[in-house]
C-alpha cells in the first residue's frame, strides 16, 4: 500500500483512532488483520458487519447456507432480494460488505467447515469468530485453535439470552475446559423450540466484534477474562471469572493435546439446521458435478441450478444440493427421514 493509500485509510477511521486505547498504531495494525468468520447468518453477519466497517483488513466468511425470507429478521447483511433468489449467504454477504468498503479483503467461501477443510480455512488468520449454530463446529473450531494458537471467539444466541466468551490458546480457559464433551443434538434449546430475537444477536455479536478487534490491534491483554451471558427480557448481564478454570480442568486439549473433532473421529455428518426444519446430509469425500446431476435429475423433477447449488422438490420436501457433496433437505427437521429422502432420490 502507498503511503498516500495508507493515509487516506487512517483518515477513514479517524473517529475509531481517536480512542486512546487504539490510537492510529492500533488501526494500522486491525488494517493488517485476518479474521475468519465461520457461520453467516444472524451472529456472523453482524460480525462480518461490524468488522469491515472497523477496518479489519481481510475478513473470510464461510457459510454452508443460503438465503432465505425468514433470515430477514435478524440477518443484518441480506435483504428480500438475496432471498428471493436464494443467494448463497457467504456470497450475498460479500457483495453488501464490498459496498460498504471496498478497501478490505472480503472473501466469500460456500462450504460447511468440517475437519477435512477447517485448517485451510484458517491459514494466515488471526483470529476466529463463532458464528455457527450447532456445539459439534463449535469443537471443531475449539480444536483447531488450541492445537494452532489461534484466538477464537465463542458466542451462541437463542430465545432473549445469549452468551459469549473469547478463548486465547495457552492464556485462557477453552471451550472443552468449561464442556468437555459435546452436548447431544436435542438437548439444547435451538431457534426453532425457544425462537430468536433480533436484539440478542446485536449484543452478543457486538462483543464478540469488539473482542476480535483487541486481538487484531495490538490489544490482545484487553480482551474479556470472563464468560458474558445476557438476557435481554428481564435485562440481566452477568460475567463469570473463568480465569481459574484451566488451571483446574484436566482438559483433554489443553492438557493432553486431543482434538479428536479436528481428526474426525468425533461428530455426526447429518445436522439438523437451526430455524430451518431443514437436515443438512454431507457425504464423506463426495464432490458432485452439479451438471450431472442436472442432467439425471431433470427428466423426473423441475430443476433449478445456478453456479452454487441445483434444487428441486419432491412430495412435501425441497432438496438443495452443492457441488461439495452436501445436501439440505427442508421440510422435516428428523434426520432419519432426512436421510431417507436423500437415499431415495439422490442416491446414497
Amino acid at each position: 500500500m502507498q503511503i498516500s493509500d495508507c493515509r487516506l485509510q487512517i483518515e477513514r477511521y479517524v473517529r475509531q483512532s481517536r480512542y486512546a486505547p487504539l490510537r492510529e498504531e492500533g488501526q494500522r495494525r486491525l488494517l493488517a488483520g485476518r479474521a475468519l468468520v465461520c457461520g453467516c447468518g444472524a451472529l456472523g453477519s453482524t460480525i462480518a458487519n461490524l468488522l469491515v466497517r472497523a477496518g479489519m483488513g481481510t475478513v473470510r466468511i464461510v457459510d454452508r447456507d443460503f438465503v432465505e425470507l425468514s433470515n430477514l429478521q435478524r440477518q443484518v447483511l441480506f435483504d428480500e432480494e438475496d432471498a428471493r433468489l436464494g443467494t448463497p449467504k457467504a456470497v450475498a454477504a460479500a457483495e453488501k460488505l464490498r459496498r460498504i468498503n471496498s478497501t478490505m479483503t472480503i472473501e466469500p467461501v460456500v462450504a460447511d467447515v468440517n475437519p477435512a477443510n477447517i485448517e485451510e480455512l484458517c491459514e494466515g488468520i488471526g483470529v476466529i469468530l463463532d458464528g455457527t449454530d450447532n456445539f459439534e463446529t463449535r469443537f471443531l473450531l475449539n480444536d483447531v485453535s488450541v492445537k494452532n494458537g489461534i484466538p477464537w471467539i465463542y458466542g451462541g444466541c437463542v430465545g432473549a439470552e445469549g452468551q459469549t466468551m473469547t478463548i486465547l490458546p495457552g492464556e485462557t480457559p477453552c471451550l472443552r475446559c468449561l464442556m468437555e464433551t459435546c452436548p447431544p443434538w436435542g438437548s439444547t434449546p435451538t431457534c426453532d423450540t425457544a425462537g430468536i430475537l433480533g436484539p440478542i444477536v446485536g449484543v452478543i455479536a457486538s462483543i464478540q466484534a469488539m473482542e476480535a478487534i483487541k486481538i487484531s490491534s495490538g490489544n490482545r491483554a484487553a480482551a474479556s477474562k470472563t464468560l458474558t451471558a445476557v438476557d435481554l427480557w428481564p435485562m440481566r448481564i452477568r460475567q463469570i471469572d473463568v480465569t481459574k478454570v484451566r488451571d483446574a480442568a484436566d482438559c483433554p486439549a489443553c492438557k493432553k493435546r486431543e482434538f479428536p473433532y479436528l481428526a474426525g473421529r468425533e461428530g455426526s455428518r447429518s445436522a439438523v439446521l437451526c430455524g430451518r426444519n431443514a437436515v443438512q446430509i454431507t457425504q464423506a469425500g463426495a464432490t458432485s458435478s452439479l451438471d450431472e446431476l442436472a442432467a439425471r435429475l431433470s427428466p423426473h423433477f423441475h430443476v433449478l441450478k445456478n453456479a452454487f447449488y441445483l434444487r428441486f422438490r419432491v412430495e412435501t420436501y425441497e432438496i438443495t444440493l452443492f457441488a461439495d457433496g452436501r445436501a439440505i433437505i427442508s421440510g422435516t427437521d428428523e434426520i432419519a427421514v432426512a436421510r431417507s429422502i436423500y437415499a431415495k432420490y439422490v442416491g446414497a
